[in-house]
């Protein structure tokens, strides 16, 4: 068994190389450029929501008001009927410095769970390629495996939540081959 407190640089550094890398699939290669399209009318349906005064968050619609009302014709129809909307909206504005910070507090996160668990299971000494394997099987469930269930829940494009998960597995490699060279000894 080997202490979280003897892992804060591999759990650290692993974490830069992951925003490092991520920065570089999401903006300097076009990996990611096709995983949103741009709607039909683009300005139109803007101005709509902006008169609308829709504030942000998570939207649904047709949206039930209860269960029952799952079942009522008048619901069924609007489903039938479509388009079936799941929309989150975001304030404008906003500065894309705060979403970095989390993303690298978040990868920070999965690197201490994969610290966590490697830690349990392997003592300090323990070869490269076994460090390898439990960090980097742990990370790579952090960044990818809940990716899933948008495509499964949300009709996320399973071509993006694909591109995602190779992401993630990158992560998850980079993050195995930095606890497996640092792995105290």
């Amino acid at each position: 068994m080997t202490g979280l407190s003897a892992m804060w640089l591999p759990i650290l550094l692993s974490a830069v190389f992951v925003f490092v890398a991520s920065s570089i699939l999401h903006m300097a290669i076009p990996w990611h450029r096709s995983d949103y399209r741009a709607l039909p009318n683009e300005d139109k349906i803007l101005d709509t929501f902006r008169g609308l005064g829709v504030a942000p968050g998570d939207y649904m619609a047709p949206r039930p008001a209860s269960r029952a009302d799952m079942r009522s014709p008048a619901f069924v129809e609007k489903m039938k009927r479509g388009p079936v909307l799941m929309v989150t909206v975001i304030p404008g504005g906003g500065s894309f410095a705060t979403n970095l910070v989390l993303w690298f507090c978040y990868s920070i996160v999965i690197s201490v769970f994969a610290g966590y668990i490697a830690g349990r299971a392997l003592a300090p000494g323990t070869d490269y390629i076994q460090v390898f394997r439990f960090a980097g099987a742990t990370a790579f469930i952090g960044y990818s495996a809940a990716l899933w269930q948008t495509s499964i829940w949300y009709r996320r494009s399973w071509l993006t939540t694909f591109k995602s998960t190779v992401d993630g597995l990158i992560y998850g490699l980079l993050t195995a081959g930095t606890f497996g060279w640092l792995w105290p000894r």
